[in-house]
């Protein structure tokens, strides 16, 4: 289900592990996260990535992961900012 969503939206959804909140997973490799209301709405970007140089797939993996494991650790590591329409625009630029 999730690599059709990518196909067909540029994105995925997965459910954090500890809230059972919702988060959106771009193409990226940061600042490409965001929570998202009952709605669908971004509420909250998230900026969190693994250790060493990884290509974009291993990341956004990891990202996933991380949410559905460890959540409460991925949030405290997290750095939050506002999101905007351009940062999770299916065009946006890989990397």
């Amino acid at each position: 289900m999730q690599s059709a969503q990518f196909l067909t939206r540029g994105y995925f959804e997965v459910i954090g592990g500890d809230t059972g909140k919702q988060y959106r997973i771009y193409a990226g490799t940061a600042s490409n996260v965001c929570e998202v209301d009952e709605r669908g709405a971004p509420t909250i970007g998230l900026c969190f990535l693994p250790q060493g140089e990884l290509p974009i797939g291993d990341v956004m993996l990891s990202q996933k992961i991380a949410l559905e494991r460890c959540e409460s650790r991925t949030l405290e590591v997290s750095r939050k900012f506002v999101p905007t329409g351009f940062m999770f625009r299916r065009n946006r630029l890989l990397g």
